[in-house]
């Protein structure tokens, strides 16, 4: 069995999450297979999630990088319209409220972002 590579993996500069505006694409080994995931600024933390909606296991962006509704407020399902809180993840409204899109540990520090690897979530080599 391979080692777990724990070391934090850089994500983005700080500055190319903006607040309540695009992401940034990346992807993961969740459990030896690759996955989807983003990340997103709202109310001034950076959060990430696997690209993946919690009624059914489609993408969530409606064009490549987008998760924002109109009005910027919630991450929305391009396919059910499902609206996700962005700090928690957890569905406010749609086929799924309650549930929660699966999040992806960040840390920020020195005007940097880095995802966590786990047990989980692994990089993609």
């Amino acid at each position: 069995m391979p080692e777990l590579n724990l070391e934090p993996q850089l994500l983005c500069a700080s500055g190319e999450l903006q607040e309540r505006q695009g992401s940034v694409l990346f992807e993961v080994l969740e459990y030896g297979r690759t996955a989807p995931a983003f990340a997103v600024r709202a109310d001034q933390q950076a959060v990430a999630y696997l690209n993946r909606c919690a009624h059914v296991p489609t993408e969530l962006d409606w064009q490549p990088g987008e998760f924002w509704d109109h009005e910027q407020k919630f991450i929305i399902c391009s396919v059910h319209g499902a609206l996700y809180e962005p700090a928690h993840g957890q569905c406010l409204m749609g086929p799924c409220t309650g549930k929660r899109l699966v999040p992806v540990p960040l840390k920020e520090e020195a005007g940097q972002v880095f995802w966590l690897p786990s047990d989980r979530f692994q990089p993609v080599f």
